[in-house]
């Protein structure tokens, strides 16, 4: 379980009032030195946060150069098809999923019930983001947040309204800011939500009155369920479409723009020299993937309306594509398992 606030902000809250020096990085954020972070401060304590809270948040927050690292070098930037795929449709993360699913049965089927999302494509989000909630992260949130929010090249902005909706999360929870750990990103629990995700998206699923996506399955199964309903999931429909084309990608088709909704009709992915299957009218708008697997060879693949609700969660073609095959492992991995059961008992009976 979380811990609450105990004396160690107070213990903070001291010794800066007594003028106790801290260490250079304990310093690296702190609001009597820093500019940027004493606005932070400012604008939530106008909102009723405690200013002294606060404070010895944000003093207690370090410099991390292997976040910025980090953001740098993610892998769906970096890899081909085969390789990103390797790290997720591994049969011990199947077999994983097929357990989770199997233990937290109950609330699968509720959150299949109330959002309209499979309970396996909600598995292999938790399955792909932290293996079930297996490894939910080693960098302080505060630490990677901070670091993001006053140093990244481009998106400052962007991580400093993550790192306002985490200090007000942890606040409203009343959890130590400093305990949390997540992603190098700052996402966090079973999920990996960024603070701004959890706030909006984020459900009490087992009524005990906490959100936590940190420590709580059941709260996350329902919490990735809201999402993608929140996000426009239509449910009966399809992902996507297989498709076979030309041995390279051909020219006039825009690839893998994953995060857009589909826009291009599939009579011009057939012009293109793709096939399109028989049943999608020619206006039907349509997501075209094309997936390296560093043979030579490429896989295509028309992704529909809910496969870029998927990239929503995460923009890139690789990881929507993951998350829909774990999902399809799982499935037909529980179907199996069923079958075998299904064989045991028939045999049980008749030998009975």
């Amino acid at each position: 379980m979380l811990r609450i606030r105990n004396h160690g902000v107070r213990a903070l809250v001291a010794m800066a009032a007594l003028g106790v020096s801290m260490s250079p990085l304990a310093a690296d954020f702190d609001p009597r030195r820093h500019a940027e972070t004493r606005e932070l401060v400012e604008e939530l304590a106008g909102k009723g946060i405690e200013r002294d809270w606060l404070e010895a948040a944000m003093a207690s927050a370090d410099f991390q150069q292997g976040v910025l690292d980090a953001m740098a070098g993610a892998a769906e930037r970096r890899l081909r098809w085969d390789e990103y795929r390797e790290i997720f449709l591994q049969p011990e993360r199947i077999h994983r999923g097929v357990t989770f699913l199997e233990v937290h049965r109950n609330a699968f089927e509720r959150a299949e019930a109330v959002y309209g999302v499979p309970a396996e494509v909600i598995a292999a989000i938790i399955g792909v983001e932290t293996s079930y909630g297996r490894f939910t992260g080693r960098h302080r949130v505060i630490d990677s947040l901070a670091t993001l929010a006053f140093h990244h090249p481009t998106r400052g902005g962007f991580f400093r309204g993550e790192l306002a909706a985490f200090l007000e999360i942890t606040h409203e929870q009343g959890v130590e800011p400093g305990e949390l750990t997540g992603s190098y990103a700052g996402a966090m629990g079973y999920p990996q939500f960024i603070p701004t995700s959890y706030r909006a998206y984020a459900v009490d699923f087992d009524d005990d009155g906490l959100r936590d996506l940190w420590t709580n399955p059941v709260d996350a199964i329902g919490s990735v369920g809201n999402y993608f309903a929140e996000h426009g999931w239509r449910a009966g429909e399809p992902i996507y479409h297989n498709a076979e084309g030309p041995s390279t990608p051909p020219e006039g088709i825009d690839f893998n723009r994953a995060a857009r909704p589909p826009a291009v009709p599939a009579s011009a992915v057939a012009e293109a020299g793709i096939t399109v299957p028989d049943e999608l009218d020619v206006d039907r708008p349509l997501l075209p993937v094309s997936l390296e697997d560093g043979e030579g060879h490429w896989r295509y693949v028309l992704g529909d309306h809910n496969y870029y609700v998927i990239t929503r969660y995460n923009h890139s073609h690789l990881y929507a594509m993951a998350v829909t095959e774990l999902a399809e492992a799982i499935a037909a991995a529980r179907a199996l398992d069923a079958h075998w059961l299904d064989a045991v008992h028939a045999d049980g009976e008749e030998r009975s």
